[in-house]
């Protein structure tokens, strides 16, 4: 069977209990973890540990946190005080597993399923979103990382153009994928309002309400967003559902069938403020 599963965050315990609960076996089942899988959670290392002993059965997305881990690893971000990355960087296979994160994907389409950390403008179409996922894809595994984590963090461009180049083309593509919540119909991100679905500032929608949306009718999946919680729609699954925050961690079952997914969820027992 195979199973899209939202942010972990380093909640290493509800991973497992979760995979007890599906009866999960990595040689007849795989699993799609929607991005961050590490930071707030008291588990971080272990998470991570546990996702590369998996081997081809954990096909995981990378989000904003995850990339956070790997500034910082590179000493470009200081850790947040929230954060619960020291295990990994002290760790003594800090290489071995950050290397693995860098092997990770931007963006998957699997399964009839579009999957997404956070989201996706208006003018991308499932196709384009893999392709340019693909070129963030290539610089994290490259020798131009630190280069690139460097330049990474900015809210512009914060609207999409085809003739977006360099730097800021590749900046644009992660605040995407790791980070849009909000946009308008022409594609301008909003970053700072983090509630629900209901708080857009004015002018914006979810993203996943925009009309023309060129991914509409594209079933696609995506996590970040634990404000938002579970939503299940035909074409669209939101599986964030604030596991580190104390809510449950969840995955969907999905079926061959093309019937809708499935949903499993386990109860998280977190003591984090919300944030992040």
């Amino acid at each position: 069977m195979n199973y899209m599963i939202g942010d972990l965050q380093g909640c290493c315990d509800a991973l497992e209990r979760l995979l007890q609960r599906i009866d999960f076996s990595p040689s007849r089942d795989r699993l799609y973890l929607l991005g961050d899988l590490v930071n707030r959670g008291p588990a971080s290392l272990a998470t991570l540990r546990r996702l590369q002993g998996l081997g081809d059965a954990a096909n995981c997305l990378l989000g904003n946190h995850d990339l956070h881990l790997l500034a910082a690893a590179q000493g470009v971000r200081k850790p947040h005080r929230k954060d619960t990355l020291h295990e990994i960087l002290d760790a003594p296979d800090r290489e071995a597993l950050l290397g693995w994160l860098r092997q990770q994907r931007m963006a998957i389409q699997a399964h009839g399923w579009l999957m997404l950390h956070a989201g996706v403008v208006p003018q991308w179409d499932a196709a384009q979103t893999i392709g340019l996922a693909g070129e963030v894809e290539a610089l994290l595994r490259g020798p131009d990382l630190p280069e690139f984590l460097q330049q990474m963090y900015g809210n512009e461009p914060a609207q999409w153009d085809a003739g977006l180049n360099g730097i800021a083309r590749l900046r644009f593509i992660v605040n995407v994928l790791t980070r849009l919540r909000f946009c308008t119909a022409d594609g301008r991100m909003d970053f700072e309002t983090k509630d629900g679905a209901g708080s857009a500032p004015e002018g914006f929608l979810p993203w996943f309400d925009v009309p023309g949306r060129r991914t509409a009718g594209q079933p696609v999946a995506f996590g970040h967003w634990s404000t938002l919680g579970l939503m299940q729609r035909p074409d669209l699954l939101a599986l964030d559902t604030g596991c580190v925050w104390g809510g449950a961690l969840t995955a969907a079952r999905l079926h061959d069938d093309g019937t809708a997914p499935e949903i499993i969820q386990v109860a998280c027992h977190q003591a984090q403020a919300p944030g992040g």
